[in-house]
């Protein structure tokens, strides 16, 4: 409870008066206040749990005893009672922001808690019941053995008065099970036709759904060997109609002990079976297409790799491609059809034994086939459910192509646990995804663990940032014409708890992903920048910058303040970006390096010549250095030279010059190497030659020696 006022339908005297209305729909105005003020205390509390993120598990069951309390004990009670629910959690609860699939299963919940209470109240009220009768029917047997004739008549009078009375079906039977007589609420239950019950014996009334266990304990009672049974029994009707019951049958002895009369007292469940039946549909069902959900599609996947006897399964994972885009442009009803239609096609797929489609959420649907066969099943099952894909869907007057991605998780059942075996379906799935869609992939456990990895890595990222774990190394940058160290690339590196050393090509993608590039590389800016002004000399620092962070409204702001704060100047700075990041850019993107590169700092386009670009582009991009990959001059490390890697370093330092950039190489490796770049008019290199990555007082400390 908030403690905010409530709105006028949220008012709980409303919901008691529309519920105890939808109770009494014929009855009185006076007569529906009075019930209404009985069952207010309940309307709160069934109110507050609607309401409530976790609902209170005894409002519902409150609730369905209030019901009984208040007489309300017709089996139809329950099932306006949770139409009215329905009603007040759809309409009443709407205005609060609340998901409506959130109220809705919350509805359903605090149904089924009522239902149960209503059940176990009525139970306990046939119980007393039961003892009344028992008691008022050897009450007169006494007053007929002591032969008062007076107190006969007036136990009897009791007794009629209770049997007749009662809200619950009773007959009495002689010790041969012959029904003897039966009540008005009896004679109901079997569609007001006594003469169909009495004289009959109860041993005739036997239905298809009868355990062994029913008649075992009646030939029990009958022996005398036990006073009363309770179970859960189906009776038909005259009419043809199946009636479910709570039967319990007591045994009446005589003054001797012997067995002498069976009362029965009955309570009609068939609504509530039926109201229990359609919960649990409810609950086990997808609203929209009718298929199975979540709940129901997991309870049949773990009974299926629980299996033994050689038994094994197939599951195929399916996930719309483009689903969002028919949402964002034709609207969510249109996305809504287009679902329907999917779940149509793959039921239509899934028709075969052991076999079942369900919808996990969204635009997210699995196949499950079972049996020995089910090897060779998925993979036919697959190819139907990409076949019944491939035929468009016509929404709306538009056709609408439909793809989908697959990931497929086959194996021998015992083996996994369900949980396992539909995150790697899952993991499968967006591998598919990830190859261009349209297609099934199978389960591979090596990319299972890569992606698994991948997963925690990504979800560990924001707290390693808070704890510290970042740390940086810097790699030279090397004058080829003096062999001096200029500057040096910072190069950032994960120390993780239980991994070590982790890499950037492990991180750097993740921390794109999620969006935490920004505040990383921020940090990064600020280590490089303090850590260039403890250097001695004029020594440049180089710092990547993730294509997610042009796009930061906040860089050049936070770049001018970091400088200011270090007093470090710009133009001892040098930022590093992809030829693929600003490959085509606009000049939205371009404008924050424009402005960078007007306060002094230096922009390097970095492992040039494996984007594709457009060289008259060149023209536009505000940098100042053209970094090679390490690809092109690869070739050059090998004597003689590969005649390719030189004329294509050639032919970038040509370019360079005309447009008056620098030329930095990577992957230096031999003094071959490197000498032959100094002669081919490259400015700048790094590699193994020189340094591996370290320490920042370790930037002076060339190696000078072959690293191959």
């Amino acid at each position: 409870m908030t403690g905010a006022q409530d709105s006028p339908t949220d008012d709980p005297e409303r919901f008691a008066t529309a519920w105890s209305r939808a109770l009494l729909p014929e009855a009185p105005p006076a007569e529906v206040r009075a019930l209404g003020q009985r069952l207010l205390p309940a309307a709160r509390g069934l109110r507050d749990a609607l309401r409530a993120a976790i609902p209170d598990t005894a409002a519902g069951p409150a609730a369905g005893a209030a019901l009984v309390d208040a007489g309300r004990t017709e089996p139809e009670a329950v099932g306006r009672t949770l139409e009215c629910l329905d009603s007040h959690a759809a309409c009443c609860l709407g205005d609060r922001d609340a998901d409506p699939a959130v109220l809705r299963a919350r509805a359903v919940r605090v149904g089924a808690a009522l239902a149960s209470g209503f059940a176990e109240a009525l139970r306990d009220r046939t119980v007393t019941e039961q003892r009344a009768v028992a008691r008022a029917a050897l009450g007169a047997q006494a007053q007929l053995n002591e032969g008062a004739t007076q107190a006969l008549h007036e136990s009897e009078a009791r007794f009629r008065a209770v049997f007749e009375g009662a809200a619950t079906g009773i007959w009495i039977a002689g010790p041969d099970s012959t029904i003897l007589q039966v009540n008005g609420a009896m004679t109901r239950m079997f569609g007001g036709n006594a003469a169909a019950l009495l004289g009959r014996s109860l041993t005739e009334l036997t239905h298809a759904e009868d355990g062994a266990q029913i008649w075992r304990l009646h030939d029990e009672l009958v022996r005398g060997a036990r006073e009363h049974y309770r179970v859960e029994k189906a009776f038909t009707r005259p009419d043809g109609t199946v009636l479910w019951t709570n039967l319990t049958v007591s045994l009446l002895r005589d003054a001797d002990g012997r067995p002498q009369y069976q009362l029965a007292l009955m309570e009609d469940t068939t609504e509530r079976r039926l109201l229990n039946l359609r919960l649990r549909y409810e609950a086990t069902h997808d609203a929209l297409t009718g298929l199975p959900n979540r709940t129901l599609f997991f309870e049949r996947l773990e009974k299926a790799v629980a299996a033994g006897g050689g038994q094994r399964f197939g599951l195929c994972y399916l996930d719309l491609d483009g689903f969002k885009t028919v949402n964002d442009s034709l609207g969510h009803q249109a996305g809504d059809r287009l679902l329907v239609e999917v779940a149509d096609r793959l039921q239509a797929c899934a028709t075969g034994p052991g076999e079942m489609v369900a919808r996990l959420g969204g635009d997210e649907f699995v196949a499950l086939t079972t049996g020995a066969g089910a090897e060779r099943g998925v993979d036919e099952l697959a190819e139907r459910i990409m076949n019944a894909l491939a035929t468009p869907v016509r929404i709306d007057g538009r056709e609408l192509t439909v793809r989908g991605s697959v990931g497929i998780v086959e194996g021998a059942a015992g083996e996994r646990g369900a949980a396992e075996v539909l995150r790697s379906a899952d993991i499968t799935m967006y591998r598919a995804k990830s190859a261009g869609g349209n297609r099934f992939e199978f389960a591979d456990p090596e990319a299972d663990a890569r992606a698994i990895s991948r997963h925690r890595l990504t979800n560990a990222l924001p707290a390693a940032l808070d704890n510290g774990e970042f740390f940086i190394e810097y790699q030279p940058l090397v004058r080829l014409e003096d062999g001096s160290v200029g500057g040096a690339e910072a190069l950032v590196r994960w120390l993780h708890p239980q991994q070590g050393v982790v890499g950037p090509d492990r991180f750097i993608p993740l921390a794109e992903r999620t969006g935490l590039i920004v505040p990383l590389g921020r940090w990064v800016l600020e280590q490089a920048v303090r850590q260039a002004t403890e250097w001695e000399g004029a020594t440049r620092v180089n710092v990547n910058l993730s294509p997610c962070q042009l796009t930061d409204p906040g860089l050049v702001r936070d770049t001018a303040r970091i400088l200011e704060d270090a007093g470090l100047p710009p133009q001892a700075l040098c930022l590093e970006i992809t030829e693929t990041a600003l490959v085509g850019a606009e000049d939205e993107v371009l404008r924050p390096l424009r402005t960078l590169c007007e306060m002094g700092v230096d922009i390097a386009l970095d492992d040039f010549g494996t984007g594709y670009s457009n060289l008259a582009g060149l023209r536009r991009l505000p940098v100042s250095e053209l970094k090679l990959d390490r690809s092109f001059t690869r070739g050059i490390r090998t004597s003689p030279a590969d005649p390719v890697d030189v004329k294509i370093v050639e032919g970038v330092v040509r370019l360079a010059r005309t447009l008056g950039l620098s030329v930095t190489v990577e992957g230096v490796e031999t003094a071959a190497q490197a000498e032959r770049l100094r002669k081919l008019g490259c400015d700048t290199a790094q590699g193994w030659y020189y340094a591996r990555p370290g320490p920042p007082e370790r930037l002076h400390q060339l190696a000078l020696a072959d690293a191959c």
